[in-house]
């Protein structure tokens, strides 16, 4: 089963990128959000299985959308793709409820490897 997709950044190409490194047939069930607050409010609405999530966005960053998701219940499989890759920024959002953390530029290879770890493929 293809899994319900939302792809989080405030990059176009970003997200054109992210969603090129996903495994066969999801890039078909992608929803898109150029802000945090934006991917909370797909969140309520869509209730997305896996959630892609750049840290570095206004409106809301990552780090708030994970506390607002958690704070409200809404429980998708979070992974956040960003570049910055301090030890600091990777505890954080773990504690906050992401699965996994992808770096920047994403690899198909890393991407999947996250998600098949994540028992998601």
């Amino acid at each position: 089963m293809i899994p319900n997709v939302l792809v989080c950044d405030d990059s176009a190409m970003a997200r054109k990128m992210l969603i090129k490194a996903l495994p066969d047939g999801w890039a078909d069930n992608v929803s898109q959000a150029s802000n945090g607050l934006e991917a909370v409010s797909r969140c309520r609405e869509q209730q997305p299985d896996v959630v892609f999530l750049d840290l570095t966005m206004p409106e809301f960053d990552g780090f708030q959308v994970l506390e607002t998701l958690q704070h409200e219940g809404i429980t998708p499989a979070v992974f956040v793709v960003s570049a910055d890759i301090q030890p600091l920024a990777q505890e954080r959002v773990m504690s906050l409820g992401a699965r996994a953390f992808v770096r920047k530029p994403v690899k198909p290879e890393e991407l999947q490897s996250a998600l098949r770890e994540q028992g998601l493929l």
